[in-house]
């Protein structure tokens, strides 16, 4: 290779986000990088990012993976959306789901013409015209098919519940396979070169000095080389996303196999629920402001479908993200470039999304700065969407029964999340910029399963009749009923095509 190009890759750290960083590179590289991956046995993983969205399967495919057997070696089981428990009020119920809803009708979205019906009292809830919906409901489950045109069985969208340790063990021997060297060790040392401040080497507790010209730094919250070597810096969002600590159990499989995650609102928090093949997990995300770690613990155990399988692991954190994710000649992947809690599943596609904008921007030797701005801007306008949705389910509540959903209820929001709240108010209206992660239909999921309600509706809905419209709407829904019959149970899927040998 000329010498213009980079030769050395260090990741630093294993865990999820580091062995999704040494597949990825190892895989797109070719081997004609060295690529070396250095964690230590006795650091354990935070290990809990076991919810993942759709793009996950884009990286499945860039891999080379087959999916069935992704299932089988990480215990998975398939995921149409997420449930959301208590959150508006007590006793709500509703679903942020994966994929489209119903058919549109020219000259506006199909929303608009469900909101002017259901205005009326003549709709059911949007998630009746939705195939993943109305699946997870029934814990119905098959892949999507293109065997009839037109049919909403070929709108199935899907994304995975998965071991997260287990899926850290399957990546890494890819990533070996494929040429990664792994140094099992602590990094004692980091040495950063006087005359530019990039990292030069690390040193290991075995003395052994590891030299590189561009580092990953996967080491988790502490950011061992972005923020401990470099003092990038922190920005915290916490006064938004109170929450600050998490604990995380796994229990015995529960009996129904339900094809989505359960996120429950608590006093000062919130729980998820996780069904794996072989387990289920669940974690007690919650602010110590208003909540002791003892209340925390027994609220979470009191609420498990099964007997624990350990004892409930704390986790601290403070929601938030570097200032810089690419810096000089490091980049942080995963925990280190900043977390904002597993609400909405975005931890390990944040790790997904961050190796595609480094494939995008792979530098060469002269690490240019226009390259590493445009990186960073990049990645700042992503976190900080994810951020506003994310604060979105605290902030649009209604619930006065505890001093945290009062803080929530109160609390100012960033400019942003108060114009797409203040848009969809007037006509339920939604923007997307430039490709944020989240569509149009999950804002309005969330705005409406959490009771923010439109004045009204876009206008040219009334060029349709109401007959038409009401004719089209039960045609959309007697569709989607008659395909999600004929679809078999999730369980049933799983031990027909991907269950795991027990």
């Amino acid at each position: 290779m000329e010498s213009t190009h980079i030769r050395n890759i260090v990741i630093v750290g294993g865990g999820t986000a580091g062995w999704m960083a040494a597949s990825t590179l190892s895989k797109l590289l070719q081997n004609k990088y060295t690529i070396r991956l250095i964690e230590s046995d006795a650091i354990s993983t935070v290990g809990v990012g076991e919810s993942t969205i759709p793009m996950i399967k884009l990286f499945n495919h860039v891999l080379d993976i087959d999916e069935d057997e992704f299932m089988r070696e990480t215990m998975a089981t398939f995921k149409l959306g997420i449930e959301f428990v208590d959150w508006g009020q007590i006793g709500d119920r509703y679903m942020h789901s994966f994929g489209r809803f119903g058919q549109d009708l020219w000259p506006v979205d199909f929303s608009q013409y469900w909101l002017k019906m259901h205005q009326a009292g003549r709709a059911p809830d949007i998630g009746r015209y939705s195939i993943n919906q109305m699946a997870a409901r029934g814990a119905k489950f098959m892949r999507a098919t293109n065997e009839q045109p037109n049919s909403p069985l070929a709108d199935i969208a899907y994304a995975f519940h998965i071991d997260a340790g287990l899926y850290a063990r399957y990546l890494r021997r890819y990533s070996e396979a494929h040429g990664v060297i792994r140094t099992e060790g602590k990094v004692v040392d980091v040495i950063v070169r006087d005359g530019d401040g990039h990292v030069d080497a690390l040193v290991m507790e075995s003395g052994e000095r590891i030299g590189g010209d561009l580092f990953i730094d996967c080491s988790g919250f502490r950011g061992l080389l972005i923020e401990q070597a470099l003092k990038t810096g922190f920005e915290d969002w916490s006064h938004w996303l109170p929450c600050d600590r998490a604990y995380a159990v796994p229990c015995e499989p529960a009996k129904d196999s339900l094809p989505y995650t359960r996120a429950s609102a608590r006093p000062a928090g919130w729980q998820w629920r996780i069904g794996l093949q072989h387990r289920t997990g669940n974690g007690h995300v919650f602010c110590g402001k208003f909540m002791s770690d003892d209340e925390a613990a027994a609220i979470l155990l009191a609420n498990l479908d099964g007997k624990p399988l350990t004892d409930p692991k704390l986790l601290r954190f403070t929601a938030g993200k570097r200032k810089r994710t690419w810096n000089k000649n490091v980049i942080a992947v995963g925990l280190s470039s900043g977390f904002m809690e597993p609400l909405e599943s975005t931890s390990i596609h944040l790790i997904q999304s961050t190796l595609a904008r480094l494939i995008t921007f792979f530098p060469d030797a002269g690490l240019h700065p226009a390259d590493i701005d445009e990186f960073n801007r990049q990645c700042d306008f992503e976190t900080e969407r994810i951020r506003d949705f994310l604060i979105l389910h605290y902030k649009a509540t209604e619930r006065t029964d505890t001093p945290f959903w009062d803080y929530c209820r109160t609390m100012d929001i960033p400019d942003t999340l108060r114009s797409k709240i203040d848009l969809f108010r007037t006509h339920g209206r939604i923007v997307r910029e430039n490709m944020e992660l989240f569509a149009e239909v999950g804002w309005l999921q969330v705005m409406h399963g959490q009771r923010i309600r439109p004045l009204s509706y876009h206008p040219l809905v009334d060029l349709l009749s109401e007959e038409k419209i009401q004719h089209h709407l039960d045609h959309v829904a007697a569709v989607i009923s008659a395909c999600v019959k004929i679809m078999p149970f999730h369980a049933s899927f799983i031990a027909a095509h991907c269950a795991a040998p027990r």
